[in-house]
């Protein structure tokens, strides 16, 4: 009986030692996995960080303070689809925290595509800047002047 133990204690640490290098070596190779979507620029990580999306503000949803903003919950859930629970990579800019303690990011999918660009480009956000985060302003800018002149997402009719 005492062996049983053993044996489960030991293979217990194993899958305990081998969880924990697994999380460590996908930060250092600058993956990280989607935990849950907050809202339409912001999403957390398994290690428990928020991630708020540089250069892009999404509509946000109800808050004691306002009412929801229209197509909040379409941007959520655009952002949902792309990267809940999915693996993403970060890229970090200036200044990498904001005044909340949130990591500043522009986020990547597995297969390349930056998820705030691409927010932007099919209306579900408008481009924001905040110096000195401001490495694709330029980008972000043509893209959103470009869903207007569609009238894709937030700027459809």
């Amino acid at each position: 009986m005492k062996k049983i133990q053993k044996n489960s204690l030991t293979t217990l640490l194993a899958v305990l030692i081998i969880f924990i290098m697994y999380n460590y070596f996908q930060q250092e190779s600058g993956q990280y996995i989607v935990k849950t979507v907050i809202d339409g620029d912001t999403i957390e990580l398994n290690d428990g960080e928020k991630v708020r999306y540089i250069g892009v503000d999404a509509p946000e949803f109800q808050s004691s303070k306002k009412n929801a903003e229209p197509f909040a919950e379409e941007a959520f859930q655009a952002n949902r689809k792309m990267v809940e629970n999915r693996k993403v990579k970060l890229e970090f800019d200036v200044e990498q925290r904001d005044q909340y303690g949130r990591l500043l990011a522009y986020v990547y999918t597995e297969d390349g595509i930056m998820v705030n660009e691409w927010l932007v480009a099919n209306g579900y956000a408008k481009t924001v800047v905040f110096p000195p985060n401001v490495r694709y302003v330029d980008r972000f800018k043509l893209l959103e002047q470009e869903a207007q002149k569609q009238k894709i997402g937030l700027w459809g009719e």
